[in-house]
């Protein structure tokens, strides 16, 4: 997201005043009158376990994608519960972009950098998808990006 100064911002931002809702975004108004747009309903997100289990962190399945969370964060499938707990706690410090709706509901991505259990940082990218036939607003895809990127790349 562009700020005021026209940088390209995705970084967590000081104090936090009021939420504004509009039908397409939840928008965080900060001192300083800056907004951000995050996740709609980040606070009910739902993040299955399997997209952990069986894919993210599972060398049997996706041994490049499982070994990029390890060196980059330290979550493997010892730890998975952590890595959840950690999106959780901060999906809503990061702006969404919102994606193409391919009939299945919004579509939305999301940019966090989260401290691992290694004390590393790294770019974390997050799909997201706003169920039209459950109303779930629920992760679809994860993975480490390069720290240079964002969603705006």
């Amino acid at each position: 997201m562009k700020s005021r100064t026209g940088k390209n911002e995705n970084k967590p931002r000081g104090s936090l005043n009021i939420y504004l809702q509009n039908p397409t975004f939840y928008a965080i108004l900060y001192k300083g009158g800056e907004t951000m747009t995050v996740l709609p309903r980040y606070e009910q997100a739902v993040l299955p376990v399997r997209k952990f289990t069986d894919y993210a962190l599972n060398p049997d399945k996706q041994p490049h994608k499982a070994l990029a969370f390890k060196l980059a964060l330290g979550y493997d499938l010892s730890n998975y519960e952590k890595l959840i707990e950690n999106i959780k706690r901060n999906i809503g410090k990061f702006s969404a972009k919102a994606k193409q709706n391919k009939g299945f509901g919004d579509v939305y991505e999301v940019v966090l950098t989260l401290k691992g259990e290694n004390g590393k940082t790294a770019n974390v990218l997050t799909g997201w998808i706003d169920d039209i036939n459950n109303g779930e607003m629920r992760l679809t895809s994860i993975y480490i990006i390069d720290k240079g990127r964002s969603y705006h790349d």
